[in-house]
Protein backbone atom coordinates (compact mmCIF):
# COMPACT_ATOMS: atom_id res chain seq x y z
CA UNK A 1 0.00 0.00 0.00
CA UNK A 2 1.54 3.26 -1.17
CA UNK A 3 1.62 5.99 1.46
CA UNK A 4 2.36 9.61 0.64
CA UNK A 5 2.69 12.43 3.14
CA UNK A 6 3.22 16.03 2.08
CA UNK A 7 4.85 18.78 4.13
CA UNK A 8 6.26 22.26 3.68
CA UNK A 9 3.13 24.22 2.91
CA UNK A 10 2.40 27.57 4.50
CA UNK A 11 1.67 31.21 3.91
CA UNK A 12 3.96 33.44 1.87
CA UNK A 13 3.80 36.79 0.14
CA UNK A 14 3.76 37.07 -3.63
CA UNK A 15 7.23 36.67 -5.06
CA UNK A 16 8.30 34.37 -2.25
CA UNK A 17 9.33 30.73 -2.31
CA UNK A 18 8.32 27.48 -0.66
CA UNK A 19 9.64 23.95 -0.90
CA UNK A 20 7.20 21.09 -0.58
CA UNK A 21 8.31 17.60 0.37
CA UNK A 22 6.56 14.27 -0.01
CA UNK A 23 7.66 11.21 1.93
CA UNK A 24 6.73 8.07 0.00
CA UNK A 25 6.63 4.52 1.30
CA UNK A 26 5.07 1.15 0.64
CA UNK A 27 6.13 0.64 -2.95
CA UNK A 28 8.86 -1.31 -4.68
CA UNK A 29 8.15 -0.29 -8.25
CA UNK A 30 11.19 0.54 -10.36
CA UNK A 31 9.08 2.10 -13.08
CA UNK A 32 6.70 4.80 -11.93
CA UNK A 33 5.25 8.24 -12.40
CA UNK A 34 5.17 10.73 -9.55
CA UNK A 35 3.97 14.27 -9.49
CA UNK A 36 2.13 17.14 -7.90
CA UNK A 37 -1.32 18.46 -8.50
CA UNK A 38 -3.25 21.20 -6.75
CA UNK A 39 -6.82 22.14 -6.12
CA UNK A 40 -8.22 25.49 -5.08
CA UNK A 41 -11.70 25.84 -3.55
CA UNK A 42 -14.36 25.68 -6.23
CA UNK A 43 -11.86 24.85 -8.95
CA UNK A 44 -10.94 21.68 -10.78
CA UNK A 45 -7.87 19.68 -9.94
CA UNK A 46 -4.83 20.92 -11.84
CA UNK A 47 -1.81 18.74 -12.51
CA UNK A 48 1.28 20.92 -12.33
CA UNK A 49 4.39 18.73 -12.50
CA UNK A 50 5.43 15.14 -13.06
CA UNK A 51 8.64 13.16 -12.92
CA UNK A 52 9.13 9.56 -13.94
CA UNK A 53 11.53 6.89 -12.76
CA UNK A 54 13.91 7.90 -15.56
CA UNK A 55 14.03 11.43 -14.17
CA UNK A 56 12.09 13.06 -16.98
CA UNK A 57 10.19 16.09 -15.68
CA UNK A 58 7.22 17.83 -17.28
CA UNK A 59 5.48 21.01 -16.14
CA UNK A 60 2.17 22.68 -16.72
CA UNK A 61 2.44 26.04 -18.46
CA UNK A 62 1.08 27.77 -15.37
CA UNK A 63 4.17 26.85 -13.32
CA UNK A 64 6.85 26.34 -15.92
CA UNK A 65 10.04 28.31 -15.22
CA UNK A 66 8.89 28.93 -11.62
CA UNK A 67 8.54 25.46 -10.08
CA UNK A 68 11.05 22.61 -10.03
CA UNK A 69 10.18 18.99 -9.32
CA UNK A 70 12.88 16.63 -8.10
CA UNK A 71 13.27 13.34 -6.31
CA UNK A 72 15.72 11.81 -3.88
CA UNK A 73 15.54 8.09 -4.48
CA UNK A 74 17.74 7.30 -1.47
CA UNK A 75 15.25 9.05 0.80
CA UNK A 76 12.12 8.08 -1.15
CA UNK A 77 11.20 11.74 -1.16
CA UNK A 78 9.67 13.93 -3.82
CA UNK A 79 10.14 17.70 -3.79
CA UNK A 80 8.54 20.72 -5.37
CA UNK A 81 10.54 23.94 -5.23
CA UNK A 82 8.17 26.82 -5.84
CA UNK A 83 9.63 30.21 -6.70
CA UNK A 84 8.10 33.56 -7.59
CA UNK A 85 4.80 32.49 -6.08
CA UNK A 86 1.64 34.28 -7.16
CA UNK A 87 -1.75 34.63 -5.42
CA UNK A 88 -3.24 32.31 -8.05
CA UNK A 89 -0.93 29.56 -6.78
CA UNK A 90 -3.01 29.42 -3.60
CA UNK A 91 -4.37 25.87 -3.30
CA UNK A 92 -4.01 22.56 -1.55
CA UNK A 93 -1.07 20.70 -3.04
CA UNK A 94 -1.04 16.93 -3.36
CA UNK A 95 1.79 14.51 -4.02
CA UNK A 96 0.89 11.60 -6.24
CA UNK A 97 2.24 8.22 -7.37
CA UNK A 98 1.44 5.64 -10.00
CA UNK A 99 3.27 2.50 -10.95
CA UNK A 100 3.65 2.39 -14.74
CA UNK A 101 5.22 -0.26 -16.96
CA UNK A 102 8.40 1.00 -18.65
CA UNK A 103 6.79 0.79 -22.09
CA UNK A 104 4.20 3.43 -21.19
CA UNK A 105 6.31 5.79 -19.09
CA UNK A 106 5.62 8.37 -21.77
CA UNK A 107 2.11 8.61 -20.30
CA UNK A 108 3.65 10.31 -17.28
CA UNK A 109 2.82 13.97 -17.79
CA UNK A 110 1.83 16.88 -15.57
CA UNK A 111 -1.82 16.16 -16.33
CA UNK A 112 -1.70 12.47 -15.43
CA UNK A 113 -4.66 11.28 -13.37
CA UNK A 114 -2.90 9.58 -10.50
CA UNK A 115 -4.87 7.18 -8.33
CA UNK A 116 -2.60 7.36 -5.27
CA UNK A 117 -2.08 10.65 -3.50
CA UNK A 118 -1.50 12.10 -0.05
CA UNK A 119 -3.73 14.20 2.21
CA UNK A 120 -2.34 17.45 0.84
CA UNK A 121 -0.65 20.55 2.20
CA UNK A 122 -2.05 24.07 2.02
CA UNK A 123 -0.20 26.86 0.24
CA UNK A 124 -1.48 30.41 0.60
CA UNK A 125 0.06 33.29 -1.33
CA UNK A 126 -0.94 36.83 -0.40
CA UNK A 127 -0.58 39.86 -2.62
Amino acid sequence: QVQLVESGGGSVQAGGSLRLSCAASGYAARSYCMGWFRQAPGKAREGIASIDSDGRAIYANSVKDRFIISQDNDKNTLYLQMNNLKPEDTATYYCAFEQLPPQILSHCTAGYRWSHYGPGTQVTVSS
